[in-house]
Parts: C-alpha cells; structure tokens; sequence
C-alpha cells in the first residue's frame, strides 16, 4: 500500500531530482517538509546551543536570497564560506532544485521560491525554540549574535523597543550586539535596562580610562556543566557607522582581552567556553588559530549560512546566517572540563512547515497593528528580481541608485555594500515595508555632493581594502559600495591603490577624470550634519512615479582575475 509517508519521500526525492524544469508543485513541495522533520534530531550531551544572529528586526516571514558571489582572498579564497551557486552546492552534497539548494544557494531562487515559500518569521522561530527547550529543558541555551534591533519600519520608529519586547518574550539568554549601537549611546543604554538577559560586549570599553563599557562574560549551569559564553560586539563599530552616535566608547578586536577573558573563565572552572561573536567569520576563523581555550564560535555579521560546522584546530566555528531564516542547534558532550563530542544542525525555518507560536505571534500583532495600514501601503510593482547580497552589486542596490540618479539629479550614485534586507519575487508589489526592510537606518539621509574623480576613486580603493585585505582583522566584512552612473574594474587580489581601474561614465562613455569634480548622491554618511531627504522617502517616491520596476542586468563592474 502506497502511504502518505511513501508519498512524502517519493514527494521530496523528486523535488530534489528534477530541479527547475520538473519542479513539484507547491503544494507538493510543502508536503514534503513538516515541523517534526525539521525538529528531528539525536540529543547529544549536556549542552545545547541555539543560535541565531543578524535577524534585522524582520518579524514576519519574508523571501531571502543567498549571494551569488563571495569572495575569499588570501589564505581563505575558496574556503567556506567564500564557495556560492553551484560550487556551493557540489561542496556541500546539496542537489540543484531541492530544499537545501533552494534555502543555501542563488540557483534557480525565484522559480524554487514559489515552490518552497517564505522564510523566518519570530512567531515560527519560537515554535522551534519552545520545541527544543520542551525536550531538553536544563540544557538549552538560546544565543542572539546581534543585528537585532534594526531593519525594519517598526524598529526604526520605536528605537528598537519592538525587537528588545520580541527577544525578552523568546526568552533569549544573552546576546551581543552591532548595528544597536546606532540608536546611540543613552538609547542602547535604556534598551539594556529593559532587557532580561546580559548585553555581553568585552571588546568595548570608555575612551578616556579604557574601562569596561560592558559586561563580558556571563555563566549559565547546562546539564551539569559550567558554560561560560563572552560576548564580542562588532569591532569597527564606530568606523562601519556613525562615530558621533557612541563618541565615549571604543571598539577593536582586542585578541588579548578575548584571550584574558578565556583564561579568567577557565579560572573560574567553566569547563565549555563559548565565543558569542560579531566580528564576521574569518576574522573569527584567525581569532580561532590565535587564541586557545575556546570551545565554540557563534559567529556572525556577515550574514554567512553554513550547514556544517568548521573547525580550527579544537575550536567549532558556527554560522547560522540571517533575518531568521536559520536556527542553529549545537549539541555538546563535554566529558573531564573538555568537549569530548558534538552534533550538529542548521534548522531552516520554513516558515509555511511550522506552526506560529501563538503568544509570540500576539506580540509581532501588538507591534504591527498601529502601522498595518502603512506597512502595505503598495507603491508598486517589481518585474525583476530584487535583492540585495554580492559582493558587488544587489538589484535592489540598482533600484536605490537608479532612485538617487533620477530623484536627487545627479551624475553618479553611492549606495553603501549592507547585506541586511529581504527579497521580492517577479510580480511582487512592493510596499513601504519592502523598503524600509532595505534602508531603515537612524542616518538616512541621501546627499548631493560635489566628488572630483580622484576622490570617487580613493573611495572605491579603500572600501574594496576593507572588503578584501588579505589578514582578516584588517576586514569589516559587508560589500562593496553600489555604484550607479558609474562603470569600473576591480582587481581584488591587488593591493590597496591598484584594485581600482577603468572607471567610466556611464552617461557618456568618458573616463573619469581624476581632475574633474562630478554631482554624487549617496546616503548612510557617518559625517554628523549630512543633509538631504531620507533615502526611503527619494525611494519610494521613484517607485510611486515608475509604478512598475525593471532592473537590467548590471554589467558595468568587471573583475578582474
């Protein structure tokens, strides 16, 4: 007798077989994903860690494509997490067309997308959470890596409180942080107030006395082992993002502190140290070989989704990727004050498979309901894909330069490389909240300057140096800037001053003259002062007036091997 579980793996073996052009059916698609088939897992150990990071306030399920580039330079080029599309899914075993390829990779996202649906959403990640506390009450810890408390309408019009409201009902036991500190200091600090579990941050500390600014540590008992867990905030903070926002505080990487917070742990007998990091994955992967003692990475930032743990020497490196659509589970057996063994799973949350959490779905409708009317507000519609991750350039990057071109009347536009924001599918509308998910920032506004070539060319050098400098630590770990009006050529493993050349006018096929100054509009400046519309307002505007969007394929960035 054929039964429903026969069909089922018949479903999703076809799933994984035929790939686009013999794709399931939605319905299909889904039946051969369930909640328990997400949740399975053999308990290992005393410990388990869930883990999350760079979430970006998205509370609702969305669509979010994994880049189609990521580069490696150094002794990293083509190591993950810097393998994507088709590589990726060789490294991994993953077969085009199937759910992983469809959750891990760019590879035939928007046709997968329609079988598969939507990612993430809180009210699904609670389910899970809830699910795995149910089975392993005394031995969950339930990490936030950062990135938290900003990305959405709704975190950018209540400072964050929504997403401060979100984590305390998840029941988070600790969290690093980012793109928080871009609230500004008092605002971070009244946050914290609210929270009921540590804001671990060891690497920041006062400007004039190099005091702690936060804690770094905190210790939790899990199954009967002592587990320490140290927070380790976004280092170039204050260079990345406004330095007037936090102008008291000081960030770095600080590997001796990070070394000495090790060693204090180990002395005050944690037997499982765990590195609760935002510093971006190969800077963690060097801080790994560098510093001993620790057990556990929880790495975040840049946005990475690995379904396999990485090691260093002794050390697990893990990488739960972004805006909810993972949840990490890392089960640990420590045996003797060392980690003897582990498990791992990176839970997709697929979020038409599971089951919204009702008391946290309650709270994302508290929030939203005063805004529901402008959060839906259509402004148009997208016939292209639009997205945001790689190294060089998103579509929804191009439709904000295209924006800033036409609305703000200039030569040349600049948008910064941010990884956070959700996908939009062909055929789409696009909301308030579409966009708002790609631009909410506290620092909006979209200026129109006067940038002679030379200058437009140092900064294309310097953030190409932060993006691909060899030694990791001297990384930040977003993308290169977005150019509209603006052709070039890019030798990444050059070095700084050398990377950048062949730069063009797309207007009228003119070099650009090192001499000559050109009308540039842009937006995030981290100058204090900066004047000029908040980007999502000369966005939506641009949508409103071409109701529908077409974004041509961009072809004026070439990389050079």
């Amino acid at each position: 007798m054929f039964s429903r579980r026969d069909f089922m793996v018949l479903a999703a073996t076809t799933a994984a077989l035929t790939g686009a052009k013999g794709r399931l059916s939605r319905v299909a698609a889904q039946q051969a994903i369930s909640q328990d088939d997400l949740l399975r897992f053999d308990p290992l150990g005393q410990v388990t860690l869930l883990h999350f990071t760079d979430l970006h306030a998205q509370l609702k399920p969305i669509y979010f494509r994994e880049p189609s580039i990521n580069l490696g330079v150094g002794e990293v080029e083509g190591l993950p997490p810097h393998i994507t599309g088709a590589d990726f899914l060789k490294a991994y075993g993953l077969v085009p067309g199937s759910r992983d390829a469809y959750l891990l990779s760019d590879q035939d996202f928007a046709a997968l997308a329609q079988d598969y649906g939507r990612v993430g959403g809180l009210d699904r990640m609670a389910t899970l959470v809830k699910a795995i506390r149910a089975e392993r009450p005394d031995n969950t810890l339930l990490l936030d890596g950062g990135d938290t408390w900003q990305g959405s309408y709704t975190s950018l019009l209540e400072d964050g409180s929504d997403m401060v409201r979100t984590m305390n009902a998840l029941g988070v036991d600790a969290m690093t942080a980012h793109w928080e500190f871009t609230y500004g200091a008092d605002r971070v600090e009244e946050l914290i107030g609210e929270l009921d579990f540590p804001f671990l941050a060891g690497n920041v500390v006062d400007t004039d006395w190099e005091e702690p600014v936060f804690s770094s540590t905190e210790y939790f008992d899990r199954g009967g082992v002592k587990v320490a867990v140290i927070g380790q905030a976004f280092p170039y903070t204050p260079v990345a993002n406004p330095r007037y926002k936090i102008p008291a505080w000081s960030f770095g990487i600080r590997e001796n502190a990070v070394a000495e917070h090790v060693e204090a742990a180990r002395d005050e007998g944690a037997e499982l140290v765990v590195l609760l990091s935002h510093n971006g994955f190969d800077v963690d992967r060097k801080l790994a070989g560098r510093v001993p003692g620790i057990d556990v990475v929880l790495t975040g930032h840049t946005h990475d989704a690995l379904p396999r743990v990485e090691q260093v020497g002794k050390t697990l490196l893990v990488a739960s990727g972004s805006h909810g659509k993972f949840l990490s589970r890392l089960d640990l057996d420590v045996k003797g004050g060392t980690l003897a063994d582990f498990r791992y799973q990176l839970i997709p949350v697929v979020s038409d498979a599971i089951t919204p959490d009702p008391e946290m779905a309650a709270v994302i409708d508290e929030i939203r309901a005063p805004h529901e009317q402008t959060l839906r507000t259509v402004l148009g519609r997208t016939e292209s894909l639009l997205y945001r991750r790689g190294n060089f350039n998103g579509t929804f990057d191009d439709l904000i330069c295209q924006a800033l071109l036409t609305e703000r009347d200039a030569e040349i536009a600049l948008s910064p490389g941010f990884r956070w924001g959700a996908s939009l599918l062909p055929g789409q509308d696009i909301t308030v909240e579409d966009v708002y998910n790609m631009t909410a920032i506290t620092y909006p506004n979209a200026y129109r300057i006067e940038m002679s070539g030379q200058m437009l060319k140092d900064v294309l050098e310097d953030v190409a140096d932060n993006l691909f400098n060899p030694d990791p630590y001297y990384q930040q770990g977003g993308d290169m800037v977005r150019v509209g009006g603006l052709a070039y050529s890019i030798a990444v493993n050059k070095p700084i001053g050398e990377r950048i050349s062949d730069m063009t006018l797309l207007k009228d096929g003119s070099a650009i003259d090192a001499g000559r100054n050109y009308v540039v509009s842009g937006w995030a400046s981290v100058n204090e002062g900066t004047q000029g519309p908040p980007i999502y307002d000369v966005v939506s505007d641009h949508i409103r007036k071409q109701q529908s969007i077409v974004v041509p394929k961009n072809q004026s960035i070439r990389v050079l091997a």
